[in-house]
């Protein structure tokens, strides 16, 4: 889909300089959870842009991305506009992209590092809706911007409501502790295996898939990019 501006649903905290931002879907637009999509504002008179994976189970009526920004960051720059944005404001929409997104599989494993838990709890919660099976290995904190490794876990809430539902979730504070996690949740392996999160966390969870018993190659992957400095 070519830029379409999209009216601004909500904008609600999700954890520490974090944000869930909803709009309203455009006509045309579809994606699944795992897919990503570019959100643009103008910006000083230039338009700024970057991509923010999809967070919600469906994109029916509205759909949600979660975006983390530095607090100390210029209050320009567009992750604090964008977290600073209201309800019927307008944003630009580009896309769906990508293709480590979900497409039914019945049994879902997603290992999310910082912001990637966005789209693990959208991918988990729609496999559940399905009818399928999901565990979530959450890495906290990670490397996103301004948080500190004492911080609640991102998307606390629908992670409670997932662990209540039946889906295991396991929340680690360190790269070293995913193997056991994934361990842990995966059962018998027999999961489809999707990774989310910059490059330092997606090496680690793969090595993590490997020592867990899951071949690391048959992963749907979306790296965010070099670690944040």
């Amino acid at each position: 889909m070519d830029p379409t501006d999209a009216t601004v649903v909500a904008v609600r905290d999700v954890g520490a300089h974090a944000v869930a931002l909803s709009v309203e879907t455009p006509a045309g637009f579809d994606a699944r959870p795992g897919q990503f999509v570019k959100l643009s504002l103008v910006i000083g008179g230039e338009p700024e842009s970057r991509f923010y994976t999809v967070s919600s189970p469906d994109a029916e009526d509205t759909f949600e991305v979660t975006l983390t920004y530095d607090a100390g960051a210029d209050e320009e720059a567009l992750g604090p506009r964008l977290a600073a944005l209201d309800p019927g404001d307008t944003v630009a929409v580009t896309g769906p992209f990508g293709d480590a997104y979900y497409e039914g599989e019945p049994r879902t494993l997603v290992l999310a590092g910082g912001p990637g838990i966005g789209p693990a709890v959208g991918i988990a919660e729609r496999t559940l809706a399905d009818g399928g099976e999901a565990a979530v290995v959450y890495r906290t904190a990670a490397v996103t911007p301004g948080a500190d490794d004492g911080d609640p876990p991102i998307h606390e809430e629908r992670l409670g409501a997932l662990a209540a539902a039946g889906a295991p979730v396991a929340v680690v504070d360190s790269d070293d502790a995913l193997a056991a996690a994934v361990r842990e949740v995966a059962g018998d392996g027999d999961r489809r295996a999707f990774v989310y999160g910059f490059e330092g966390f997606v090496e680690a969870a793969r090595e993590a898939l490997d020592a867990g018993g899951i071949d690391p190659a048959t992963a749907k992957v979306e790296s965010f990019g070099p670690d944040p400095e």
